[in-house]
């Protein structure tokens, strides 16, 4: 088959989400004997037309100039380029910049899959018109492309519950850490299994505050990493907010990612607050990096981690959970090794990519 990926900035990946999943994919059914072409932004920084047995295409994308709207005229693009290169499967990672298209172009022989992302009208960064039109343009992406995938079980349900569609549950993927070093913790000023740590975006919606006034109101001694880039104001006011705290320390962006295995494998606490945005990515790695989590209590994180996580929904919880019972260490690692399975057995790139062979095998029939 000749699949086609569309919807990120490129490969490889130099961004994270759905450019990661693109880059893993991609590789993989090329692998698999599939000719596969990915989309670049046409200032992405890789230039050469293949990686990895990958057909590159690059597409004028205004992004760096005009701001998002750029990202309207670079999915365009990208979709015309497909169907005119006859492309059996148009897979679409994310809507938001691409539904608005989909009327208007002639899919009859390339087929369009569209994975739709995790509720992102329900961001909390944006202003009510701004989620207004998400709203839109996630219907009008459930409308018009004749085939969905939902990364979680909650995604799939809300896109039968509110649109009547059907969608194939196909969840994002990571890769299992396999080699923990404890020299790693030197650079942070934290040692093994004395430390708290989350790790996210700075945004309302992954419950930041929340997990910090927790843990604020704890009386533990142990240092907390807030893992994040503080340039959002929502970043810059807990900073603030938070600064006569000793405890809390804020790292800003940490982008080596074996540094970020390795302090989650060590570390004591691992808190996931996020609520928006289905099989979080974020969530997929505390797991594959042996982390115990602590995870707000919402239906995307407990369809991923079932019994094997403490959950919270208040400030009060949290504190709770930090002060009540301590876990046994029983109890402990069978949540750790559970997670790990799931993520051997469920999560892994080439079980996901697997599952996207076969749905697009299934839509070309």
């Amino acid at each position: 088959m000749k699949i086609a990926i569309a919807g990120t900035r490129g490969i490889p990946n130099n961004y994270g989400g759905f450019e990661q999943c693109a880059e893993y994919l991609s590789v993989l059914l090329t692998e698999m004997g599939h000719e596969v072409i990915v989309y670049n932004s046409h200032y992405h920084p890789y230039q050469k037309a293949e990686f990895k047995g990958v057909q590159i295409v690059k597409c004028y994308n205004p992004e760096n100039k005009i701001g998002t709207a750029g990202n309207f005229i670079y999915d365009f693009l990208c979709m015309r380029h497909a169907i005119r290169e006859k492309a059996d499967v148009l897979l679409m990672l994310g809507y938001t910049t691409a539904s608005v298209f989909y009327p208007f172009l002639n899919f009859k022989k390339t087929i369009l899959v569209t994975n739709m992302d995790g509720l992102e009208w329900k961001r909390d960064k944006w202003n009510n018109a701004v989620k207004k039109l998400a709203k839109w343009f996630e219907k009008l992406g459930a409308k018009y492309s004749p085939f969905l995938v939902a990364d979680n079980p909650r995604i799939q349900e809300y896109l039968w519950e509110t649109y009547q569609k059907e969608s194939t549950c196909i969840a994002y993927g990571c890769e299992p850490f396999l080699n923990p070093d404890e020299t790693v913790l030197t650079n942070y000023g934290v040692t093994a299994g004395n430390y708290g740590m989350l790790i996210a975006r700075m945004e309302a919606e992954n419950n930041i505050e929340m997990i910090l006034d927790g843990f604020a109101a704890s009386k533990l001694s142990c240092p907390f990493l807030v893992i994040g880039n503080l340039t959002t104001e929502y970043g810059k006011r807990l900073a603030v907010k938070f600064s006569n705290d000793s405890r809390i320390i804020f790292t800003g962006g940490i982008y080596n990612f074996n540094h970020l295995n390795n302090l989650r494998y060590f570390s004591r606490y691992y808190f996931h607050g996020h609520t928006v945005g289905g099989t979080n990515p974020s969530l997929l790695e505390a797991m594959a990096s042996g982390a115990y989590i602590y995870a707000h209590q919402n239906g995307f994180n407990s369809s991923v981690l079932g019994s094997d996580a403490s959950y919270f929904d208040s400030a009060a919880a949290i504190t709770s959970l930090l002060e009540g019972s301590p876990i046994t260490d029983q109890k402990r690692a069978a949540a750790i090794q559970n997670n790990l399975q799931k993520v051997n057995e469920i999560y892994t790139w080439p079980v996901i990519a697997g599952q996207y062979e076969a749905l697009c095998r299934k839509v070309v029939g």
